[in-house]
């Protein structure tokens, strides 16, 4: 675990709260660092960024250890006191997903907040303790010339938890984080300490890929960077209907970012397509630097899309006109460096839902058309959709990409925070996983638990072999989390 001759990087203070998550109970101190959250009137209640998952728990501690002895030690003597009473352990980070994935009822969360990075001289990976958020990563390889060579396009969550959710980002052609994970340190449910990767304990390695910790509580991971650069945007608007060919064609290697967007106004509900690429520049690179004026202004036009389809076709002009041309050329560093919170949504009535779609290239023409159809029969108001480039990955058990590339689709709802709006939601949620896996594609699972047990084995046909391994690794199911609770625990 001694991470010897490397210049250790520790950003400057910790992160403060926990991002998304409400607790309940007041914190009281206890010993290496962990602070433990005391239940009141009988449980301690955390929510995750859906605010609709809110759980019982028996304790919340949040760890600040750097990768160690002392971590694994932690790690240890809260998987004994939990075994101990019969109670399931689970970790999270930022608790950015929606449907309690990272949420063990009743039992121990544990969530990860220390910004460790550290890189050996001359390297082309880092290594992080699993909490260590985005953000201080970015900062941290910033000032060696180097950027994360894939992580969520959001700077504000946990290493480790996009490695357990699978996550993707936009820089192109990769697959997903994961496939940029060289190895990772991990205790299992009996407490044993190993290192997985590819080559080492492999099996465990590509089920927690993606394995919502399922299977073990990761502590530290060693990743690859990708050398920074200074990227000019270019905007290319086109038919939806081409889009996924223009797509495809931007993948050859001159690009190193890009991404998609549909116009969502219902009068031309995904009818026209943009395309933004990233083509290297020469120039100064300067420091990374976080969320421009543009992203922070366009937060009053995002929001104001709310059952105004007027305000969504001026945004559609803007998007694909002036704000095209008033883009600028920025690090790549700076590109990925936004958090969560640009657009975050400030009305306790609504809460902002994900799905998330992956289908092949030459399907995406029957996505658009099955969305066309099932998306506007709902009362859903749905602001945005990003569209991104995921290679092949067969490594994860959990693979949403298992048999070549796809074009994710990253559809952000505005939802009410009612009975009703959470049927709504959750009818339109099945009609779309079926008319994906009509095409042969997938859909993602850090989402509302609205897909059907049945849904969920035909979208991910390995998760036989996942259980099969969860149940070998930890026989006694300590850890768990809701994603095991609604669709695995009876397989």
């Amino acid at each position: 675990m001694a991470l010897t001759r490397r210049a250790a990087l520790i950003g400057a203070g910790a992160v403060a709260g926990v991002a998304a998550a409400r607790l309940i109970g007041p914190q009281v101190p206890s010993q290496s660092g962990v602070a433990v959250i005391a239940p009141q009137s009988g449980a301690t209640l955390l929510n995750d960024a859906s605010q609709m998952s809110q759980t019982p728990i028996f304790k919340h501690i949040v760890v600040k250890e750097a990768p160690g002895d002392v971590l694994v030690a932690a790690l240890r003597a809260e998987l004994k006191a939990a075994a101990a009473e019969g109670r399931p352990v689970n970790i999270g980070a930022a608790r950015h997903s929606m449907g309690g994935q990272a949420i063990p009822r009743d039992g121990h969360a544990i969530t990860f907040d220390f910004p460790f990075t550290s890189f050996e001289t001359g390297a082309d990976s880092y290594t992080v303790q699993a909490g260590t958020r985005w953000h201080h990563v970015i900062g941290a390889l910033d000032p060696l010339g180097l950027s994360p060579k894939v992580m969520q396009s959001n700077s504000d969550f946990g290493v480790s938890a996009t490695f357990s959710v699978n996550a993707h980002g936009w820089p192109c052609p990769f697959g997903p984080m994961g496939s940029t994970v060289r190895s990772v340190g991990m205790v299992l449910a009996d407490g044993t300490f190993l290192r997985a990767s590819r080559t080492e304990n492999a099996d465990l390695f590509a089920a927690a890929m993606g394995g919502f910790g399922l299977i073990s509580l990761i502590t530290d991971l060693e990743v690859e960077a990708e050398r920074n650069m200074l990227l000019e945007p270019a905007f290319q608007k086109t038919p939806a209907a081409d889009f996924a060919a223009a797509f495809t064609g931007s993948m050859d290697g001159s690009f190193p970012m890009a991404y998609g967007r549909l116009n969502i106004d219902r009068d031309g509900f995904f009818d026209d397509a943009m395309l933004v690429t990233y083509r290297e520049v020469s120039g100064e690179i300067p420091a990374v630097a976080g969320s421009g004026f543009l992203s922070k202004a366009s937060r009053h036009i995002f929001r104001a899309q709310l059952g105004n389809e007027w305000v969504k076709r001026r945004r559609w002009g803007i998007e694909t006109g002036i704000g095209a041309s008033l883009q600028g050329a920025a690090s790549r560093s700076s590109l990925m460096n936004e958090p969560v919170i640009t657009l975050d949504d400030r009305d306790p009535t609504r809460t902002d839902i994900l799905h998330e779609y992956f289908v092949a290239p030459e399907r995406f023409v029957d996505f658009i058309a099955a969305a066309k159809v099932i998306i506007p029969g709902s009362y859903q108001e749905l602001l945005n959709i990003t569209l991104r480039w995921v290679a092949q990955d067969p490594t994860a058990l959990l693979s949403y990409a298992p048999q070549g590339p796809r074009i994710a689709s990253v559809l952000l709802f505005s939802q009410e925070m009612t009975a009703r709006a959470e049927a709504d939601m959750a009818r339109m949620t099945r009609e779309m996983i079926d008319a994906v896996l009509a095409i042969g594609g997938s859909y993602y699972l850090p989402y509302r638990p609205h897909a059907t047990v049945d849904q969920f084995r035909r979208c991910y046909a390995r998760a036989g072999d996942f259980i099969a391994l969860k149940r070998q690794v930890d026989p006694g199911l300590r850890l768990r989390n809701a994603l095991w609770d609604d669709y695995m625990a009876e397989a």
